[in-house]
This record gives C-alpha cells, structure tokens and sequence, in this order.
C-alpha cells in the first residue's frame, strides 16, 4: 500500500470518527434534553402553591401557584399567531393581591378583533404558573407604547409599564369568557437533538463513501502504473 492510499484511510477513518462521536454526543444530548422537559412537565403540572415572597426565576421558573386579589385595569397587549387559529394578542394585566404586592398576569389570548373589547378586573382566583420568558433578541422591536402593541413578553419592560414587579403567572383558569388561556408548555422549547444526530451520522456515512471511492480510485490509479 503506498504512502497516498495509507493517509486517505488514516484521514477518512479520522473524519468518520469524529463525525460518528459528534452523532453519539448528539444521542447523549437528547437524552439529556428529554430528561429535562420530563422534569419541566411534572413540575408545571404540579398542585399549586402560594406566591413565594420573593419568586426568583433561576429557582421557580415554572412553579404552580394559586393567587387571590384584584385584577386592575389597565393591560398590554403582546401580538403572537396560534396555530389553526391565527394572529391575536396576549393579554397581559396587572394584579393586586392580598398583602398589597401587585404582579402580572398572562390572561390568555383574544383575537385581533377583541384586541380593544371591554374584559372584566375586581376580584379574582387565578391557578397558573410562574414564567419569566425568554422571548427577546437584539432584532426584538421596542414597543409601540402609543398602539399599546408589544412584541414579545419582556417582564422587566411591562412590569415597568403597569408598575408591577417583575413577576408574571400564566393563567391556566378562566380570567374572562373572551380569553382563551395560554397555560405554560413545554413545546416551545426546543429539542432538535434528534435531527442533528441523523444529519451527523449521515455525513459519516457519506464521509466513509468517499472514502472508498478515492481509495479505490487511487489503487487502480496505482496499479495501472505498476502495469
């Protein structure tokens, strides 16, 4: 075997080891990902609690809670599009509870022709989840404050802009007969670990294809020489 055929077996065999161990890690990672979105879902579907006195989102991201008090006039409305249903907004709306702290509540959505339709504060029950999204970019545009239209849930932002603090449930209960509920799920956080994995081991299989066929060209390159 000559010197050439040796290093295009000793580059190819490298090549598709280090793309086989990049589909193996790949595996180990979705793996990892499943185990984490398992743990999410049980713990959004956990009984509720009381407000934590001071909710932090690196502890209690995700946690059940139940919250008595007021729903204050005054809302946000943060456009997004649901599947099968359309574009339409959140409604985001400040709320006063018991011991006089006021927080932000995700009511749910409306469709673009509720956007400005009348919907019922006072007192209220509501079960969801704390959430502190992580909905913005550099490319996020800045609200339009004076169309009252935001385009993502910035809690810092709109705690600023109802003066709340940073603190927001996401309704799973009823708030109003023309909200629809938007409860906390897992299917936006994405787990594409599968896909990379394939597009990896593909590439090996490829690689190993190539492989072959410049050592195959290469020895019979060699022994029509030889000839």
């Amino acid at each position: 075997m000559t010197r050439r055929l040796l290093f295009l077996l000793i580059f190819g065999l490298t090549g598709a080891a280090i793309l086989v161990s990049l589909g193996v890690w790949q595996l180990q990672r979705l793996s990892w990902k499943q185990g984490v979105l398992a743990e999410i879902e049980s713990r959004i579907a956990d009984a509720p609690a009381a407000l934590p006195s001071d909710p932090v989102p690196h502890r209690d991201r995700y946690m059940p809670v139940e919250v008595t008090g007021r729903i204050a006039p005054g809302e946000l409305h943060v456009l997004v599009s649901i599947k099968r249903v359309g574009p339409g907004y959140r409604v985001i709306a400040p709320m006063v509870l018991g011991d006089g702290r006021r927080i932000l509540i995700d009511r749910g959505f409306v469709p673009e022709t509720a956007k400005d339709a009348p919907r019922s504060t006072g007192p209220a029950t509501i079960t969801g989840n704390l959430h502190w999204p992580r909905e913005t970019d550099g490319f996020t545009p800045d609200p339009d404050l004076g169309r009252n239209l935001w385009f993502a849930r910035d809690v810092p932002a709109m705690a600023a802009a109802l003066d709340t603090d940073d603190i927001l449930v996401i309704a799973r209960t009823v708030t109003d007969a023309g909200v629809t509920p938007l409860p906390v799920d897992t299917a936006g956080i994405p787990n594409d670990h599968l896909q990379y994995a394939i597009t990896w081991f593909s590439l090996a299989a490829i690689w190993v294809a190539m492989t072959a066929f410049f050592l195959t060209r290469s020895r019979a390159g060699t022994l029509g020489k030889d000839r």
